[in-house]
């Protein structure tokens, strides 16, 4: 089948690279893709978002099904107008409606959807500029550490943990009135401190039934011993070896199960992935946020571990029969580290020739931003590379995915060398 994957990031490429595996695959289109994907399948040159090029493609090429990487398309409406579109409805889009993609879209969507269907999360209450003073009193009655969170999508990057009562207030005041992160922080959350450890779960469900796939554990800030700035994401390992069959089961019942039930009660037509962020305070899962997508880059240690065919999980998704498959998961572990660009999450330049990537042995390369540039591979974005590797246990891989960075170069290209160091 002919098959069209949205996305540019080292996400779509651990997806590429494991759809082309599958004999069912004949054709792999990605939109825009990268360095990566470019050398396992055909970039096309038109953003994400871009519907009306994504449906000229799709009736030009007859593509038999879509994959929607990143959450932009989501929750714009990729499923609704491939849906209402007389040309395109009989096209299965994996992710899920417009009114599911509102989980990540809003995080107070999404706090009211946890409290309707008694999911275990914190208590919170939002604000607009209109109420920030009433924000500020809300904060008041909260002990700190204080969480604020931008309503609406800012990159992973919308979430303020701050100390001090005062501060708090004046970037409450900096949010809503400032706009600091734009239009996504018109609103803002206010959010009860868990403490915990945190742990991501992911979920594939046809609307019906659901799979629980392996869980990760991403490390966001930038600088080691988890310093520094909000990223998207500097390295993963899984499985998360602290949760046992206990905590998991919790995770199920609890959660997983309550959501998806919340989605049948509430008409939300959800086909895709559910990336359900959790702090598990004293053993006891508690819901941080719903993301309608897998994250980045726990999905390049997430898809490398399922040894299942990646395309006919799809169409048992499309289908509707995902009880009906066998999903089988490969027991060693996986890490990946990501390589990012100096300066990034902040300023950062783009263009640098990348050398070695002939010569790893052991890993998987996955790019994420990167380009072709007459005939070289450069960089193109804040997170370049990430390297992943499998191993009996975590550290076992995280050292071959450090030995094989060793042999990566491009100029101010930097890295944590501290991923999985909390877990030893």
């Amino acid at each position: 089948m002919k098959i069209l994957l949205l996305g540019s990031g080292g996400r779509e490429h651990a997806f590429a690279w494991k759809m082309v595996q599958s004999p069912l695959c004949d054709t792999l289109f990605v939109a825009p893709g990268n360095a990566g994907t470019a050398s396992i399948a055909t970039n096309l040159d038109f953003s994400a978002t871009d519907f009306e090029a994504i449906k000229a493609v799709v009736v030009k090429e007859n593509i038999e099904m879509v994959v929607v990487g990143p959450e932009d398309p989501l929750v714009k409406g990729i499923f609704d107008f491939f849906k209402n579109d007389k040309d395109l409805n009989h096209i299965p889009v994996i992710g899920p409606s417009k009114l599911g993609a509102t989980l990540e879209g809003s995080k107070e969507f999404a706090k009211e959807f946890l409290m309707k269907h008694n999911i275990p999360t914190a208590a919170y209450d939002s604000f607009t500029a209109e109420t920030v003073e009433k924000g500020c009193d809300f904060l008041a009655t909260l002990q700190p550490p204080y969480v604020l969170k931008a309503d609406g999508l800012a990159a992973g990057k919308g979430v303020l943990i701050i100390q001090d009562l005062a501060e708090a207030q004046e970037e409450l005041r900096n949010m809503l009135v400032g706009q600091k992160f734009g239009d996504a922080s018109s609103k803002v959350v206010i959010e009860e401190f868990l403490d915990g450890i945190e742990l991501s779960c992911f979920v594939l469900t046809d609307g019906k039934s659901y799979k629980i796939l392996p869980t990760a554990k991403d490390y966001k800030r930038i600088g080691e011993g988890d310093t520094g700035l909000n990223t998207g994401g500097m390295g993963a390992v899984s499985p998360v070896p602290y949760v046992d069959a206990v905590l998991m089961e919790k995770i199920e019942t609890r959660i997983v199960k309550p959501t998806i039930e919340g989605f049948q009660k509430d008409g939300i037509e959800y086909k895709g992935f559910v990336f359900i962020g959790l702090i598990n305070v004293n053993n006891e899962p508690i819901v941080i946020e719903y993301n309608v997508r897998m994250g980045d880059p726990e999905t390049e240690v997430v898809v490398p571990r399922m040894k299942s065919d990646l395309v006919e999980l799809f169409l048992a998704v499309a289908n509707e029969k995902l009880d009906e498959f066998e999903l089988e998961i490969d027991e060693r572990s996986a890490t990946t580290v990501v390589i990012v660009s100096g300066g990034y999450p902040e300023d950062f330049e783009k263009g640098k020739v990348i050398s070695g990537l002939e010569t790893i042995e052991g890993s998987i390369v996955f790019h994420a931003g990167t380009k072709l540039d007459n005939g070289n591979v450069v960089s193109n974005g804040g997170r370049v590379l990430t390297v992943t590797s499998y191993g009996d246990n975590f550290e076992e891989a995280i050292k071959k995915s450090y030995q094989n960075i060793d042999k990566l170069h491009f100029d101010k290209m930097y890295f944590r060398k501290d991923i999985g160091n909390d877990l030893k």
